[in-house]
């Protein structure tokens, strides 16, 4: 809960017990607004927003809306599903919830959320917001979820490293990229780190063929690994990833990266630009020597296709006051608060027009150049079970070690249709 909310509660608070001990003064029956005014509960995640843009923004809204009070609440991400889902079905819950963006379909699946489809298409702009955010807030054809802020990889290269090697500009395209991770890797340095089980990087390039992890037909979700479109994405991993020595078993977590590029050998690495503060603790010398650049597209026309994290915000089915809910979400979706934010944050903000508020961080622009090509996971509820065992880690390893791309694939798909069967539930 913020101070500015403590603050208003101390003041109502005091002026409550004033009425009390001098009832018979007139005027003293009702307190100015205080039968008129709706308090809205808000859930934020800790790391989302610092605590002074949650002061700002509850000091800006509720002078804009003198007939809303906001109780924003911060809570961790660790173990908040469980919560989420708990509040979902309480009279009482919060009225508005910030979730990861994949998160939205599992919440719909389990009943509790409002379906906010009227007002995204008619007051919150929803034809500029980024797919990888909005894709995953949208079930069965209705809008619940409703994009706040993105996060996704770009390309971290080192300077010295490109220039050594006589490289003047990032490239643009693949086969660029290719060509230029061929030049730099050489002479004990590795052209690119690429961990041979970073299945997120691996959904970029399947995207960016036109293929899927899975697909949904008929409310029946199943494994698409094996389509022509999603082994080419795999076949252009396989190339990138020979162009280093990033191991073929391991995520990249295993060892994390951040700690293989901090050494100053490794002239690329794919990461969340947050990645930098990690190596640069690691490595001092590098500080200043990290640059950015979109994951290369097949044309210089787009950048690549890229995972989208981030959040979206969603409220809660039978809230006592649906319409201040949708005020604050609004609020916090639209432009002012978006810019305000992803200055604040170095986020992406939810929308492709308000990509030149972050213009000036080299860091954060790239980002958003790769937002806009963003997608996201299967928006089937289950596809946190097929995280949780995932096969397609276990396929880029066989391949990556010499096993049949259209049979490991055909193998991998097989059990993501199993897993997101929800017949057996």
């Amino acid at each position: 809960m913020t101070d500015v909310t403590t603050r208003h509660r101390r003041i109502a608070l005091a002026l409550t017990l004033s009425c009390a001990a001098t009832a018979l003064l007139p005027g003293c029956d009702v307190l100015p607004g205080g039968d008129d005014k709706t308090t809205v509960t808000v859930w934020l995640m800790r790391g989302s927003a610092t605590d002074a843009f949650v002061e700002r923004f509850t000091d800006g809204f509720e002078k804009q809306h003198d007939d809303i009070d906001l109780d924003i609440r911060v809570h961790p991400w660790t173990g908040i599903g469980p919560k989420v889902q708990k509040a979902l079905k309480r009279d009482d819950g919060p009225d508005v919830i910030e979730v990861g963006n994949t998160q939205v379909a599992q919440y719909v699946d389990g009943g509790g959320l409002e379906d906010l489809t009227l007002e995204s298409a008619r007051d919150l702009g929803m034809d500029d917001w980024l797919p990888g955010l909005a894709e995953p807030g949208r079930y069965r054809g209705a809008q619940y979820g409703v994009p706040w802020y993105a996060a996704n990889r770009v390309v971290l290269y080192n300077k010295d490293l490109f220039a050594q090697a006589g490289i003047e500009q990032p490239p643009k395209t693949r086969e660029q990229w290719l060509a230029a991770t061929q030049r730099l890797n050489t002479g004990g340095n590795q052209g690119i780190y690429l961990a041979g089980q970073d299945w997120y990087t691996l959904a970029g390039f399947i995207w960016d063929e036109g293929g899927d992890l899975a697909k949904e037909k008929d409310s029946v979700w199943k494994g698409a690994l094996d389509s022509p479109a999603a082994l080419r994405g795999m076949e252009f991993y396989q190339r990138l990833q020979e162009l280093g020595n990033g191991p073929k078993d391991a995520d990249e977590e295993h060892p994390p990266q951040a700690g293989v590029f901090a050494k100053g050998h490794v002239a690329q690495m794919i990461a969340v630009p947050g990645t930098v503060r990690a190596i640069e603790a690691k490595n001092p010398r590098l500080k200043g020597k990290i640059g950015y650049f979109p994951v290369p597209g097949k044309t210089a026309r787009k950048p690549g296709a890229v995972f989208t994290g981030g959040s979206d915000l969603v409220v809660r089915e039978g809230t006592k006051d649906r319409k201040a809910a949708v005020e604050v979400v609004r609020a916090l979706a639209g432009d002012t608060w978006q810019k305000d934010l992803a200055r604040t944050m170095n986020y992406v903000p939810n929308k492709t027009t308000l990509a030149p508020a972050v213009s000036g961080n080299p860091a954060v622009a790239a980002m958003a150049a790769g937002a806009a090509r963003g997608r996201a996971t299967p928006a089937s509820p289950r596809w946190a079970l097929v995280e949780a065992d995932n096969p397609i880690k276990a396929y880029m390893t066989k391949v990556l070690t010499g096993g049949d791309p259209a049979a490991e694939a055909k193998a991998a798909s097989r059990r993501i249709t199993e897993t997101l069967d929800d017949h057996g539930r």
